[in-house]
């Protein structure tokens, strides 16, 4: 979708929000002294209306420092269109059409997966890489350079092989500077 269409979207949406704020209480008012009327001529009273609600799917999509997107999938029933962008102001707009509005966010922290089950090892070709499980046993998720295996340490090279476990933002950030120095420059 163009940045044009969005734009008039967007305006359409804000025009329909401020229909509803200044002159949807003059139609109320106008039913009120309808219902008055009916009553005084004894005649059945109609039910008011309930303001017209909108329900749309909105798709949060989080991206996070490791390189993952996480997904999120939510029904919104819009009543007003102020609450419902003030609600996700803190969002970017991504893709909007009549039925989905999709939102993303970049988080600055590693992904949930990382924290639970990421490792940093060393592939079979010498790169340092992350596993989703230990090393060995568990597929990439993360490439990130060439190590020079000659310059690690026994011990350095000894962790890689049994992994070594992420469990913050901090941490992932010291090992990635602290195998720098051993990468092979291209």
């Amino acid at each position: 979708m163009t940045m044009k269409i969005r734009v008039v979207f967007m305006v359409l949406l804000l025009l329909g929000a401020f229909y509803f704020t200044f002159f949807h209480q003059e139609e109320k008012e106008a039913a009120r002294n309808s219902v008055q009327t009916n009553e005084l001529q004894n005649e059945p009273v109609q039910p008011v209306q309930a303001p017209a609600v909108h329900t749309v799917k909105v798709i949060l999509e989080r991206k996070y420092l490791d390189g993952e997107t996480s997904e999120e999938v939510v029904q919104e029933n819009i009543i007003s269109m102020e609450d419902f962008w003030s609600h996700y102001a803190e969002w970017q707009l991504k893709d909007m059409t009549e039925e989905h509005i999709t939102f993303e966010k970049e988080i600055d922290d590693i992904s949930p997966l990382l924290k639970t089950n990421g490792y940093f090892g060393i592939s079979e070709d010498g790169v340092l890489s992350i596993f989703n499980g230990k090393p060995g046993e568990s597929e990439i998720i993360q490439s990130f350079f060439q190590l020079d295996i000659r310059k690690l340490e026994s011990k350095q090279h000894d962790e890689l092989v049994k992994g070594i476990p992420i469990k913050s933002k901090q941490g992932y950030q010291e090992v990635i500077k602290s195998f720098k120095p051993y990468s092979i420059l291209e």
